[in-house]
């Protein structure tokens, strides 16, 4: 259900954004009948399968199952929770935010802090143009080969080393201390009253998020400057503006040639991504002292297809290369790996080498994900001879590629023939037979699935019960009896008559159903709209979308009679699932009623799933025609 946001803001901002005009702005668009179509940003489209529909203001791609309203659109989009998606579509409508549907901060107060941050960054950048005490700091700048055109343009700036210059800049129309401390800039001190300056005595790298507002410092000692401080390089503390697991630097200079060359670098360090922009590179990034993410990764999956991960020469440079395997596989990422030699790193390269060579490398040199971790596992390794060392990376490599969500027969066609090329290439590497290594990865798969099941069964003390998070499968009849509720939302109290919640046992289907059966009960029509206002999981909303479209296109001359058809084949499949209990015994050391109707319960589940009763469907098409629920009307 929702959240503290209340409806009535919802549906402002909703009524505020045009869909059409919202996706339009990211994704061109030509009406097609009564929808807008063009090319799904979510999977390797070549007819346009994502449709928009400016009368239910809501979008769906049929192909990747993904689906929802503006809200949904925008957390799909820029891979943002529905809390900053609210921010980001009311600050597009005008819509200020109260303090309870941000995170804790009204917008006016977040705004107040962007603007610290702002000021913070501004005075830094000027010191470190003009103070006489940053002439350490601009002549390490210009060794490292710097010019002032990067400078300026990535703002870099520099603290002083006096505790209090920040504080001593602090007048008319600068933020206050206590919101400087809130974002980061300031300390208070443990030895008494005020703050001191976080960064003094250092370089900074002003952090800014995809948008270009200042949320950040990164900070590097100086050679010559006399501070207290010891670590090399320190960063911003999590703040109400910055997560650094979250944010890549440079992003906000670089979308627009990420964008444009559908390619994106990602560095390891600030030097070697504003290098890389002063030599041409504009398409650069830098990860903020941690590895490349499943976050980082859906951001740039924005503008980029590929991702190209430069990394220095070292063994460090190499673990951190196999170390992101996984996000290749699971996030079926096109990632791709170039090692400098000699142990360089970007910056350097560039430097001592020139843009054509470093060029030149990445044309020549770079790795997909697999090839470099093949060649990492099997170093040293003689694959014919060395079986039992061959052995242990071809399932270093299997174990891997096992963990990516399994593919099925209606996955989408670019999944299934990555996975296939996969398979197909590590049987070449090891010279065995194709088959044998798709066997071989299925036992791998039952086997991580089992440890994980028996993982889940400790933590719950139970035997590895599914999870009712798992969507699963939707029965035909739940359904049914969905799009019948979203079709005729007025017969809503009827059919919660005719069908109590516990009979859905969809999850997701359960939350819906329930959430209409409850709106019915007091008196509000549960219609689309509604519905979709009451859901902030874009999985919820992307059925939602895909219910009410099956409805519409439907057609359903007496729905009375559809609901008794549904009823009928509700209490056919019970009766059932009732013999079936019956020719079942009953263990013996169930002696109180409770123990034997959680028995039951568990029996009738198993049951389902061993005769297939429930006869499960997935996708856009109702599977009402199948032998258990024939007679029902189309």
């Amino acid at each position: 259900m929702s959240s503290s946001v209340s409806l009535e803001l919802k549906q402002r901002i909703k009524e505020a954004i045009d869909i059409v005009e919202l996706v339009g702005r990211m994704i061109p668009l030509r009406r097609q009948g009564r929808l807008f179509v063009g090319l799904c940003p979510w999977h390797d489209d070549t007819h346009p399968s994502l449709q928009v529909n400016p009368e239910r203001q809501s979008f769906k791609c049929w192909v990747c199952d993904i689906g929802g309203d503006v809200f949904t659109f925008v957390m799909k989009m820029e891979g943002v929770s529905f809390p900053e998606a609210l921010r980001i579509l009311a600050d597009q409508a005008g819509i200020r935010l109260t303090a309870s549907v941000s995170g804790g901060l009204s917008g006016t107060q977040k705004q107040d802090l962007y603007q610290a941050m702002a000021w913070a960054e501004s005075q830094y950048h000027g010191a470190l143009m003009h103070s006489a005490e940053a002439e350490p700091a601009r002549r390490y700048v210009a060794e490292r080969g710097l010019h002032l055109e990067s400078i300026q343009k990535f703002r870099l700036g520099f603290a002083p080393p006096s505790a209090a210059w920040v504080l001593s800049r602090l007048g008319l129309g600068s933020p206050t201390a206590p919101m400087l401390e809130k974002v980061g800039v300031l300390v208070r001190s443990s030895f008494g009253p005020g703050w001191y300056d976080r960064f003094r005595g250092r370089l900074l790298f002003p952090i800014r998020d995809w948008q270009g507002r200042p949320i950040g410092f990164g900070g590097r000692l100086v050679p010559g400057v006399d501070t207290p401080q010891q670590a090399k390089y320190i960063n911003s503390p999590e703040t109400p503006l910055f997560t650094k697991s979250r944010v890549l630097y440079g992003l906000d200079l670089a979308k627009e040639a990420i964008r444009r060359t559908k390619q994106v670098l990602v560095m390891e360090g600030y030097m070697d991504c504003m290098m890389a922009h002063q030599m041409g590179f504009d398409n650069a990034v830098a990860v903020l002292g941690t590895a490349l993410g499943e976050e980082h990764i859906r951001l740039l999956r924005r503008w980029a297809e590929r991702i190209v991960l430069v990394l220095d020469g070292d063994e460090a440079g190499q673990r951190r290369a196999s170390e992101v395997l996984s996000l290749f596989v699971s996030q079926n990422l096109d990632l791709w790996i170039l090692t400098l030699p000699e142990g360089m790193d970007p910056c350097d390269f560039l430097l001592q080498r020139g843009p054509e060579a470093f060029a030149r490398l990445l044309e020549t040199e770079t790795l997909d994900a697999l090839e470099h971790a093949y060649r990492i596992r099997t170093r040293n390794i003689d694959i014919r001879r060395d079986i039992q060392a061959a052995t242990a990376a071809l399932e270093s490599l299997l174990e891997i590629i096992a963990c990516a969500p399994r593919l099925r027969e209606d996955s989408p066609q670019q999944r299934l023939l990555r996975e296939q090329l996969l398979l197909q290439r590590l049987a070449e590497q090891f010279r065995l037979p194709e088959q044998l290594v798709r066997n071989r990865l299925t036992e791998v798969r039952r086997r991580l699935q089992r440890r994980a099941e028996l993982a889940a069964g400790r933590i719950r003390g139970t035997t590895g019960s599914p999870s009712p998070s798992t969507p699963g499968r939707l029965d035909p009849v739940e359904r049914q009896v969905l799009v019948l509720m979203l079709r005729f939302p007025e017969l809503a109290a009827r059919i919660a008559q005719q069908f109590p919640p516990e009979a859905i046992q969809h999850p997701w289907a359960r939350q819906i159903y329930w959430t209409s059966c409850q709106l019915a009960e007091a008196g509000q029509l549960p219609d689309f709209h509604r519905l979709l206002l009451e859901f902030e999981q874009p999985e919820l909303q992307n059925l939602l979308v895909e219910l009410d479209e099956e409805g519409l296109a439907q057609n359903i001359h007496d729905p009375l009679e559809l609901l008794e058809a549904l009823k009928q084949c509700y209490f056919r499949r019970a009766t059932q699932l009732e013999a079936l209990v019956r020719t079942a015994s009953l263990p013996p050391d169930l002696a109180r009623p409770e123990d034997e109707h959680q028995w039951l319960r568990q029996l009738l589940q198993q049951q389902r799933i061993r005769h297939g009763i429930t006869c499960p469907t997935e996708g856009k098409k109702s599977s009402l025609e199948t032998s258990e629920c024939n007679g029902l009307p189309d």
